[in-house]
């Protein structure tokens, strides 16, 4: 559209009039919030100069309390008004530069035409009366991203309204001023999502709003059911849709949740950093995050040490040296589905009867009570009383028997001797509590001897405390060797591998040696929690997991119980299934895996990487033939051929120093496992001033990174370098998939090395899709 003509000038006019009205709402905020910050400051300084306390009688003491509760709720009132003003005016700064993105005129059935502008937050006029802007996921805003001109309907809580739409129109607008304008049809402007995606790529993801395209808006905005499953090709925008989805869900119920009731399973640490600022740009606070790697750590890291799944990848991509299964991806298959979980459930239902086993009880060197005795007290209890519940009665026993215990050790030399040796401090406390129990009359001390059996008293309480934090932990049951005993013995009448020998001697093996793997740690929280009771957290009412399909069926179980309140949103691409227990397996994106229908939604374009790196990379799949490329245009990949190790790392090299005097910011080596990364790194990765990133908890970064294929999962790199695609190197059926991720973490520019002869994965791609190229050629 014609910056000169009439229209356009007319919609400048409308930005100017309201960044003056977002200028003025912001010079009477910062009167306000200086206002509100001196009374908080004040209300701080003096706030027990504006308390009465006295605590002379009952009456006193009741008033006091009124009193300081009257002061702390003015104090809390002042400070939550003074966060919601920073909060609108952190938003009103974003409005400022780019106030609104898109616009549609839209009339109700017989009435007025209303122009409706939207923008990543609301903006009312000075007089708080009419929207100039509206928030992009109120419920009218979805006839933005849902139609084109023409009829039209809209969901409100209430009702459904319906009517016409005759204008929809997309802006670029930068520090107020009005770079573009274009009429639009139901596809949200191509032209500008084009502008959007080849862009440079940043260390952080970034809030795209202004483009989200008409089956994503459906995925933002579903609350039918419990379970809602986004199977998304690479580059879909899966996770986008995912944190807009959050960002929807706290504009949407804002009066009932709040961002600590959302929980977000993270792939890796990288990723949640990678993610971090999408939320705070669209004005929500983050929610919470995690690894399940980290709730795993936390519950067992005092008791084990704990594989990660990607030392567990690692592993597995290192010995891979043949076609078949091995015995240790057999065991990560069996110990991650269902019929591992049957035999728990069964094995449990035995040990209401027979089979637990307990710690023996020891103070000072001494057995208290044996094992023997707990696992008799334990199967006198009524056996149809639940494991946990039974657990807890021991647990009061055991208690109840310490007090027994506590009684007697006061009267033994060591409590003397000890309480002798006490410091100082140890004198003024005992001497503090003595003056408390003659203040309120429960006990009074007129001799030395009474004082002295005070402060033995004191000596035995202490030693005895870290002990009964133990019992009160339940740490008296046995789980490693309760867990450990289900290997004793072969298995009969389920579906166990071929190799279910050498699975239960490797498992008591590592249980032995206190090292749990993978594989082992989520059936293990599973039989704790069903012998000490389930672990619930019941404030969380949304769950997310992205890269859904590197979740076991029995982690995704689990997950489920910790959080039965909470809805789930999974995310993820099959095609990107890259762990040792998806082989040959359905993954949780599976409908048919769960008990009852989730909701199904396809994301099968590909928006991440150009139209010539997407044709190539889905030939590598079965069903690439389903998989759209977005029209953005960009060179073909190319595919380097070397001979020698020598020539290939001077090939490398020099590939890498291109593409970054090209001008790309991120431009990453993906290897196949860390033993590659280090020798690239040691190679040419100092030289290149690169990064060489090892670890899930180090930063994604800015540059040239060196990392492992499946550390980069749900990032993207403008420019990518594949290290070694040859058949050497990939040549399992399960490195296709692994191969497919390497190449579609691209944005604009994909090379791939070989050393000899390229993978099998890739010898199948048409040579009319890539470019071949030799050392030479460089």
């Amino acid at each position: 559209m014609d910056q000169n003509s009439a229209e356009w000038l007319d919609e400048q006019k409308r930005v100017n009039k309201v960044i003056t009205v977002i200028n003025n709402k912001l010079a009477a905020f910062k009167g306000s919030t200086s206002s509100l910050k001196e009374d908080i400051i004040g209300l701080r300084k003096n706030f027990w100069e504006d308390v009465t306390v006295n605590i002379d009688e009952p009456d006193d003491v009741i008033e006091t309390y009124a009193s300081i509760k009257q002061q702390a709720e003015l104090l809390s009132e002042r400070e939550r008004s003074h966060g919601q003003f920073y909060k609108t005016s952190k938003l009103l700064q974003r409005l400022k530069s780019s106030p609104y993105f898109g616009r549609f005129d839209f009339s109700e059935e017989e009435g007025p035409e209303e122009s409706f502008y939207i923008g990543i937050g609301s903006l009312m006029d000075e007089n708080d009366e009419d929207f100039l802007i509206y928030d992009w996921r109120a419920p009218v805003a979805s006839l933005y991203y849902d139609y084109s001109p023409g009829h039209v309907s809209y969901r409100t809580p209430e009702e459904e309204i319906s009517g016409e739409m005759t204008l929809k129109r997309q802006y670029v607008i930068r520090e107020g001023n009005m770079e573009g304008m274009f009429n639009t049809g139901i596809t949200i402007g191509d032209s500008l999502l084009q502008k959007i995606l080849g862009s440079q790529a940043t260390t952080y993801m970034k809030s795209i709003v202004a483009t989200i395209q008409r089956e994503q808006n459906s995925i933002i905005r579903f609350e039918k059911g419990s379970m809602l499953i986004v199977q998304g090709v690479a580059g879909s925008g899966k996770t986008s849709v995912a944190m807009q989805r959050i960002a929807y869900l706290l504009y949407r119920h804002r009066n009932q949740i709040n961002a600590d009731q959302i929980l977000l399973f993270s792939p890796n640490q990288m990723f949640s950093t990678y993610v971090s600022s999408v939320l705070p740009e669209l004005g929500e606070e983050n929610m919470q995050q995690s690894t399940f790697h980290e709730y795993v750590k936390k519950r067992l890291d005092h008791e084990f040490t704990v594989e990660t799944p990607f030392e567990q990848l690692e592993d597995k991509l290192v010995s891979r040296k043949k076609e078949g299964v091995s015995t240790e991806e057999m065991m990560i298959q069996f110990k991650s589905g269902r019929e591992f979980k049957r035999l728990i459930d069964d094995y449990l239902s035995a040990l209401s009867h027979t089979g637990m086993l307990f710690r023996n009880i020891k103070f000072r060197g001494q057995t208290l009570i044996t094992s023997k005795e707990i696992t008799t007290y334990f199967y006198q209890l009524d056996s149809s009383l639940a494991l946990p519940n039974r657990v807890e009665l021991v647990k009061e026993w055991l208690l109840h028997h310490l007090q027994k215990v506590e009684k007697e050790e006061v009267e033994k030399d060591w409590a003397e001797e000890e309480a002798a040796l006490l410091r100082r401090e140890d004198y003024m406390e005992a001497y503090e509590s003595i003056q408390k129990k003659q203040f309120h009359g429960e006990e009074t001390f007129d001799d030395t001897v009474q004082e002295e059996r005070f402060l033995r008293a004191l000596v035995v309480e202490r030693k005895l405390a870290p002990l009964r934090r133990q019992i009160k932990r339940l740490r008296f049951v046995h789980l490693r060797k309760i867990y450990r005993q289900l290997f004793d013995e072969s298995i009969k009448n389920y579906e166990v591998p071929t190799e279910w020998e050498a699975i239960r001697q490797s498992s008591k093996e590592n249980l032995n040696q206190k090292y749990l793997p993978v594989e082992d740690q989520t059936p293990y929280l599973y039989l704790q929690d069903r012998i000490e009771g389930r672990k619930v957290n019941a404030s969380i009412k949304y769950v997310f997991m992205d890269e859904a399909q590197d979740y076991t069926w029995f982690q995704f179980h689990y997950i489920q119980s910790m959080f039965p309140y909470a809805q789930f949103t999974l995310l993820g691409d099959y095609h990107q299934s890259i762990f040792a227990h998806n082989y040959g397996e359905d993954t949780i994106l599976s409908p048919e895996l769960h008990e009852e229908p989730p909701e199904l939604f396809e994301l099968m374009r590909s928006y991440r990487s150009t139209k010539q790196i997407v044709e190539f990379a889905k030939e590598m799949v079965d069903d690439g033939d389903k998989i759209e490329a977005f029209n953005r245009q960009g060179h073909l990949p190319e595919v380097h051929y070397t001979h020698t190790e020598k020539e290939h790392m001077q090939a490398l090299r020099i590939c890498a120093k291109r593409r970054l005097n090209e001008g790309y910011q991120t431009v990453a080596i993906l290897c196949k496992t860390i033993e590659e990364c280090r020798q690239v790194y040691n190679d040419i990765g100092r030289e290149l001033q690169a990064s060489l990133i090892y670890k899930e908890t180090q930063p994604f970064q800015e540059g040239l990174v060196i990392l492992p294929i499946y550390l980069a999962k749900g990032i993207e790199f403008e420019s990518v370098l594949v290290f070694d695609a040859s058949d050497n190197n990939f040549n399992r059926k399960e490195d296709r998939f692994l191969l497919y991720t390497a190449c579609t973490r691209a944005m604009h520019v994909l090379d791939i090395f070989c050393k000899g002869r390229m993978s099998p994965f890739l010898r199948t791609i048409s040579e009319d899709l890539y470019i071949k190229k030799t050392a030479v050629q460089l």
